[in-house]
């Protein structure tokens, strides 16, 4: 098009008349965003969870340590010492009641109950039952709820994991982050309000992540997470160019945006509103990044409760240490993705790697969190998609363990949750719950209890529809709630 004013003309088209009527309240949140008169802990966006709440939030911010591909239940949290007798039997049609299988297994004749090979022993003063894979979160248990009766409809990864993130199994639906960014706005305006963070992979057949697995969906763009790399820089083009100056970036900007803004006249876009904003993010960030990246500033005895992989950039421990700094600068949602627990075969093999990968720097959180004075502010999740079936996938003296979506084991701690409990029970086989279920809806209104939002009542409106986190179901797990 060679005509800029032809082109102008034809851009005007009714639903850019009816779109530019409701620009305002984008124009608004991105005045407060760019206003350096206001303080650090002003909110961008507009204030929604003042208008909802009704009880004063116990959590300010999440913590979110997703372990992708579906942890073992069985060999981890959920001790059944019945296991010993029913080993090497089959498992009953009457427990099983006709399950969908996986494709994994829906072929097999026998399905033959397998117990965990590791020992389990109670510790804290809870008497929190752990597996001996679990020493370091065994220092913690009284810091923790586990919950033994989580359970969801999805039977493969990413239905799975899509439905933990966004509330829906299809793809398409806001993740957790875009809906606290976009209700809660941020406490800091030189990192954004969510943060992703990406271990690196250890294991041959971990489960992809996508990145709309922190995606905003249907909210605007700016609400998305921030994926720092877990190589090299966490951000590309933090430096500006070389013979570049900082000035020179930042009078670049404001041209930039003057050109945006008469765009954002002539077409009426709220994303372009989104555009800017991110701009000015990534010019701040060019300052907040790097200093948060190092963490040589840290004493020893950081290292010494996270480990001395917390000094290998992109491993578990590095990323649980880097939440915890992300947490003190005002990032309000930090999610850290650990992949590689798919377990089909050798479960002897590989489960013990993954729960060393994870085990101290986790519980190393927990405990740094809480001797700085951020545990009761801050909620912490440690959970997979689903669980593990108590029977052997394959050979049972090489046994590997089928998605399991009926009952598995998630733990909790912080912000609002009461510490050293368990919640829930399954039945002898680990197979079926048999007391007080949890579900994915259910642990999503439980999660926006604690930071101050009643789950009913924080929506956004699309396609004529208001949406929410929980859909139109889920309850609070009022009994897990100090």
């Amino acid at each position: 098009m060679n005509n800029p004013i032809l082109e102008s003309q034809l851009l005007q088209t009714r639903r850019h008349f009816f779109g530019r009527s409701c620009t305002g309240i984008g124009v608004a949140a991105l005045a407060s965003l760019m206003n350096e008169s206001l303080p650090a802990h002003a909110n961008p966006v507009p204030d929604v969870v003042s208008q909802l709440s009704q009880f004063a939030p116990k959590a300010k911010r999440v913590i979110y340590l997703l372990q992708s591909g579906a942890p073992s239940q069985v060999d981890l949290f959920d001790y059944k010492p019945s296991l010993n007798k029913l080993d090497r039997t089959e498992l009953p049609d009457s427990i099983r009641q006709g399950q969908r299988l996986t494709g994994m297994t829906a072929g097999q004749k026998n399905f033959t109950v397998v117990k965990s090979p590791w020992k389990f022993q109670q510790h804290g003063q809870s008497g929190t039952w752990l597996s001996e894979l679990l020493p370091h979160m065994s220092n913690v248990v009284d810091d923790i709820c586990v919950i033994r009766s989580m359970h969801t409809e999805a039977i493969n990864h990413d239905p799975a994991i899509t439905f933990f993130q966004s509330g829906n199994q299809q793809p398409g639906r806001p993740s957790i982050g875009a809906w606290l960014s976009y209700g809660l706005g941020s406490e800091t305006q030189d990192l954004p309000s969510f943060v992703v963070l990406l271990t690196k992979n250890t294991f041959h057949q971990a489960q992809p992540l996508y990145d709309r697995l922190w995606g905003s969906g249907f909210l605007p763009s700016k609400y998305q997470g921030v994926k720092f790399r877990s190589q090299g820089d966490p951000v590309l083009y933090l430096n500006d160019p070389t013979g570049r100056s900082n000035s020179d970036r930042r009078t670049m900007l404001d041209r930039l945006e003057k050109l945006n803004r008469m765009h954002e006249e002539a077409i009426g876009d709220p994303e372009i509103s989104s555009r800017i904003a991110q701009y000015e993010m990534a010019y701040r960030m060019q300052t907040s990044v790097p200093e948060l990246a190092d963490t040589s500033d840290e004493p020893a005895s950081t290292f010494d409760l996270y480990g001395e992989d917390a000094k290998q950039p992109g491993s578990h421990a590095a990323n649980c240490l880097l939440a915890r700094r992300l947490a003190e600068r005002g990032v309000r949602f930090i999610q850290v993705f650990h992949r590689g627990w798919d377990h089909h075969s050798n479960v002897q093999k590989y489960l013990p790697t993954l729960a060393k990968e994870t085990d101290q720097g986790s519980a190393g959180l927990i405990q740094d969190l809480k001797q700085r004075g951020m545990l009761d502010e801050t909620l912490v999740i440690w959970a997979g998609e689903f669980g593990r079936t108590v029977y052997s996938q394959g050979n049972p003296n090489t046994f590997g363990r089928d998605h399991h979506p009926r009952c598995f084991s998630i733990w909790m701690a912080g912000g609002g949750i009461k510490p050293g409990i368990s919640y829930g029970q399954t039945d002898d086989y680990c197979y079926n719950i048999a007391e007080n279920p949890v579900h994915v809806h259910d642990f999503h209104a439980t999660l926006l209890q604690c930071l101050g939002i009643n789950h009913e009542d924080l929506t956004y409106r699309f396609q004529g529809r208001d949406f929410r986190l929980t859909d139109v179901h889920g309850k609070v797990v009022r009994e897990i709630l100090s």
